[in-house]
C-alpha cells in the first residue's frame, strides 16, 4: 500500500483539514514529514463539489492517517455562498480585483477550525494543520494570517488544555506560498495528485470544470511548476 510510507510511531499529533483538495493534501503530507501522528478531518457542509470528499478519503487512506472524521453540518441552509446555493452560479470569468467572490462561505474557516480545536483538546493534540494561502488565492478574508493568528488566541484562551499548559497550535505552513511552490513541496513529499480535486463545481465523478478560480489557479500553478497536471477535465482549463 502506498500510504505505508507515511505510517508514523510519534506521540505527536495533530489534527489536519483534509478538504480533499491539492492545498490540504500537502499540507497533510507536511504535517507527517515533521513527524506528527494526523487525524484528518473533513466537514459535508453542504458543498456543490460532494466528489471533494470521496478524494478526502483517497487521501486519508493514502496518508494512512491515524483516524478521519467527516463531519455532517448545516452551512449550506444559510445560503450566502456560490459553493452552497444552488441557485447562485459559480463565477467563470476570473477574479476582479479588489472583490471577495461569491464562492466565499461565510465563517467557513472559522466553523471548521472550531471543530478541530475541539478533536485537538480531545486527542491531546498540539497542533491544527491547515492549507490557507495568502497569495495564489481567491482573497478570502479568512484566509490570512491576522485571522489565523486572532484565533490561535482565542483558541488559547478558550481550551483546559490551554489552562493547564498545552497550548494548541495553529499551522499554516503554505500561508506564504505561491501555488506552484506548493505543488512543487508536495512532489518533493510524494502527495498524488491525481487523488485530488479542487473544482468548485466538480462532477460526480471528480471531473473538473476547468473555468473556475479555483480550477484556473490549480492549473496555472502546474504550469508554472513545470509539472503535468493530472487533473480530468470536462472542459479544457483556461
Amino acid at each position: 500500500m502506498v500510504g505505508d510510507q507515511f505510517v508514523s510511531a510519534s506521540s505527536k499529533k495533530a489534527v489536519v483539514l483534509v478538504s480533499g483538495g491539492l492545498d490540504s493534501a500537502t499540507c497533510l503530507a507536511i504535517a507527517r514529514s515533521e513527524g506528527y501522528q494526523c487525524y484528518a478531518l473533513s466537514f459535508n457542509y453542504g458543498q456543490r463539489s460532494a466528489s471533494e470528499l470521496t478524494a478526502a478519503e483517497k487521501l486519508a487512506k493514502f496518508f494512512n492517517v491515524a483516524a478521519h472524521q467527516v463531519i455532517p453540518l448545516g452551512i449550506g441552509q444559510l445560503g450566502g455562498s456560490a459553493l452552497t446555493d444552488h441557485s447562485v452560479d459559480v463565477p467563470v470569468n476570473g477574479l476582479v480585483a479588489d472583490q471577495i467572490p461569491i464562492t466565499y462561505v461565510p465563517a467557513r474557516n472559522t466553523v471548521f477550525l472550531s471543530y478541530a480545536l475541539a478533536w485537538a483538546e480531545v486527542l491531546g493534540a498540539e497542533a491544527i494543520f491547515i492549507g490557507v494561502n495568502a497569495l495564489d488565492y481567491s482573497g478570502y478574508p479568512d484566509c490570512r494570517p491576522e485571522f489565523i493568528n486572532a484565533f490561535e488566541k482565542m483558541a488559547n484562551l478558550a481550551t483546559k488544555a490551554s489552562v493547564e499548559g498545552h497550548p494548541i497550535r495553529i499551522r499554516t505552513p503554505l500561508i506564504s506560498l505561491t501555488k506552484a511552490q506548493i505543488i512543487s513541496t508536495g512532489i518533493t513529499l510524494g502527495v498524488d495528485y491525481g487523488l485530488t480535486i479542487s473544482c468548485y463545481q466538480a462532477s460526480a465523478a471528480g471531473q473538473a470544470c476547468g473555468r473556475c478560480d479555483s480550477c484556473r489557479l490549480r492549473h496555472k500553478g502546474f504550469k508554472d511548476a513545470g509539472v503535468d497536471d493530472p487533473t480530468v477535465y470536462f472542459s479544457a482549463p483556461m
